[in-house]
Formats: structure tokens, C-alpha cells, sequence
């Protein structure tokens, strides 16, 4: 039997720099209580929430039986205002956590995201609750995660070693030099943008995302 589509609401929630166009996607037997929101690719180099790889992380959540939110950062699609440099997406992302909070009731919320958005999600669980955190292709060369608090909750890193905008061995040093370490999960012949490789890619997380919904159900 195939499963049933997502159901799908088209939203715009108050930021700190204006309107944020998002939407949350929920399977039919989605779990109360419980988000993930999901962080896109840089915003001045086509990064959208329509992006395949922040696709793949809501459908990875959803297949939890998890709601996803997916949202624009400020100035990208109807979401208004001008890119920061991650410091204003970041204040974004927790507008996002906010709202998932006092609207939804969504006590437990997961972070994930792709290359800038990894930064993003990563900068997210150092402010909110969150109570599991993903970074794809964390772009360790371009933002300095160094200068961050390491988030203590549960953390999977993915990554390609073929990525040809993100270091794979940066990535690995860097995850080796924080405590606690995350997780990571390195696909041997994967690029940046995972092409023809977002169903492993959805697996892995999967499968990481089932372990620890068991710890915490």
C-alpha cells in the first residue's frame, strides 16, 4: 500500500525582520508534540527551502512520524528582509522554535540542516531546547563552528568525501576535536548536493533517527 502524502500547510510566521514564508508538512499519523525544522542552503547562492538534500531531511522526519517545518530565510521567496551572514537566519531560526512552540505545543523539536543551513541548525540547538540536531555537509571552512558552544543533545553529521565545496577531512577534524562528539556518517563517492544519493542519504539518517526515538519515544 503506498503510503499516504504529507499534509501540507502553507504559512507565513512574524520575524524578527518581517514575514517568514514557510510550510509544515504532517503524515496522516504524525506525533504530537514533536518538529523538526529544517534549515536550508545559502540563501545568496539559490538555497531554498524547496532544496532536494532539506526535502530529504523533512521526509526523513516524516517517515518518524514527526511533523516538518521547512521555512525561507529573510530575503529569499516571500520572506522579506536581506541576508546576515548567518547571524539573522540564525535569529530566524529561533523566531521559527518560538512560534513551533507557543502555537504548536511542539515541546520536542529536532534542528537539521544542509551546508549553510547546517551552521544555522548547529547555532539553533546552542539557544533552544532542541532534542536531536543534524548538520549535512557543515561548511567548517566558510563559518567558524570553532566559536560555538557544542550543543549537548544528540548530533549526526552527514557528509560526502567527494563534496566539492565542503572538505570532508575538515569536517572529520573538526568533529573529532568537540565534546561530545556527534555522530558521522561519511558516504564514500558523495557530493555536495548528494546527487543520486538522497535515498542513502534519507536511510542513514533514518536509521540514526530510529535509534534515538526508541531512547526517547
Amino acid at each position: 500500500m503506498t503510503p499516504k502524502a504529507p499534509r501540507i500547510e502553507k504559512l507565513v510566521i512574524a520575524g524578527p525582520a518581517g514575514p517568514i514564508e514557510a510550510m509544515i508538512e504532517r503524515p496522516p499519523d504524525a506525533r504530537d508534540g514533536v518538529i523538526a525544522i529544517c534549515c536550508h542552503p545559502h540563501s545568496l547562492y539559490g538555497g531554498t527551502m524547496q532544496n532536494k538534500v532539506v526535502h530529504t531531511l523533512a521526509r526523513a522526519a516524516q517517515d518518524q512520524k514527526v511533523a516538518s517545518l521547512r521555512f525561507n530565510f529573510r530575503g529569499v521567496g516571500a520572506s522579506t528582509g536581506v541576508y546576515d551572514n548567518g547571524v539573522g537566519e540564525s535569529e530566524d531560526a529561533a523566531a521559527i522554535s518560538d512560534w513551533c512552540r507557543s502555537e504548536l505545543r511542539a515541546t520536542r523539536q529536532w534542528s537539521f540542516g544542509f551546508s549553510f543551513g547546517s551552521f544555522v541548525a548547529f547555532r539553533l540547538a546552542t539557544t533552544r531546547d532542541m532534542e536531536l540536531l543534524v548538520t549535512v555537509a557543515p561548511p567548517v571552512q566558510r563559518f567558524d563552528f570553532t566559536k560555538l558552544t557544542v550543543p549537548r543533545c544528540p548530533w549526526l553529521v552527514i557528509q560526502g568525501d567527494r563534496d566539492e565545496l565542503v572538505d570532508h577531512e575538515a569536517v572529520r577534524g573538526w568533529t573529532q576535536s568537540v565534546t561530545p562528539a556527534p555522530e558521522v556518517r561519511i558516504l564514500a563517492g558523495a557530493e555536495h548536493f548528494f546527487h543520486g544519493r538522497l535515498t542513502e542519504m534519507r536511510s542513514e539518517l533514518g536509521s540514526w533517527l530510529v535509534a534515538r526515538t526508541a531512547e526517547n519515544p
